[in-house]
């Protein structure tokens, strides 16, 4: 696996949010060391997901810490009040007061401590909100990155074949009921195998199946069953001669012969 393959492999964004494995922890701090590009990404997806986490935040109600410390000192003023002591009272009086106002004072403490655990509950719960919404960004970034790595290595893929002089293009054209179709047959001079890439046709409907078509001598001979993980990149056949191409859509795991009324594309050599 080369830097950027590792880099993309989302093990960076793993290690900051604490998924990564001791093992998985350890290789990429080891890497970070020696490897600038790698230590750059870490901190530029860390400035990232900070971002993140700080355009996502949700700050308590501004008030809410002072209603909560008036609330407190209004029952200590209820709870110190002192009754009028009676000359009458017998002198063990004053010490069941004190037990009174030391239970008063428990009960405050009680009650500032309820108030404060509501308090760290509900910023958990704004955390825990931030956070899964950080995640949902992260997970949604991994996937546009994936889908353009994907359309990158196709069109790599394409390039490759264009440029390389081994390869013959023949351009495949709309037929009249399928005037806007269009593909590419990418035939190697030197092993006759046959490449297409046909991104661009309409998908095909459930059950039915693109099939090329190589025109030889006059007649139609079958160079292979097209799906998208073929597309530009494995040979559907091999194709010693021929002198013009076509794609029918046919039923699954193709035809015999070509179903003509059902003809998207073609293309002479």
């Amino acid at each position: 696996m080369n830097t950027k393959e590792y880099i993309s492999s989302g093990i960076i964004e793993s290690y900051i949010l604490g998924h990564a494995s001791p093992e998985e922890a350890g290789i990429l701090e080891c890497v970070m060391k020696n490897n600038a590009e790698v230590k750059a990404a870490f901190e530029e997806a860390q400035k990232t997901l900070e971002e993140l986490a700080t355009a996502q935040a949700v700050t308590p109600p501004s008030d809410l810490k002072s209603k909560i410390w008036i609330r407190i000192q209004q029952d200590q003023i209820v709870e110190e009040i002192q009754p009028v002591i009676s000359t009458d009272i017998p002198a063990a009086k004053p010490q069941k007061e004190i037990r009174i106002q030391r239970n008063g004072n428990w009960k405050t403490y009680a009650i500032a401590a309820s108030v404060l655990f509501l308090v760290s509950i509900a910023g958990n719960l704004f955390w825990m909100n931030s956070q899964s919404k950080t995640r949902e960004e992260i997970a949604k970034l991994q996937t546009e990155k994936r889908s353009q790595d994907l359309a990158m290595q196709r069109m790599n893929q394409k390039m490759n074949m264009i440029t390389n002089p081994e390869m013959q293009m023949i351009i495949l054209k709309g037929v009249e009921k399928h005037a806007d179709s269009k593909a590419m047959v990418f035939w190697n001079k030197k092993t006759r195998e046959v490449y297409l890439n046909a991104e661009s046709l309409p998908k095909a409907p459930q059950g039915m199946q693109y099939q090329l078509w190589a025109i030889a001598d006059g007649k139609p001979v079958s160079a292979g069953m097209y799906t998208e993980e073929k597309d530009s990149k494995i040979a559907l056949a091999n194709i010693p001669k021929a002198q013009a191409f076509a794609i029918t859509l046919e039923k699954q795991g193709g035809s015999e012969v070509p179903t003509m009324e059902n003809m998207y594309v073609m293309g002479e050599i």
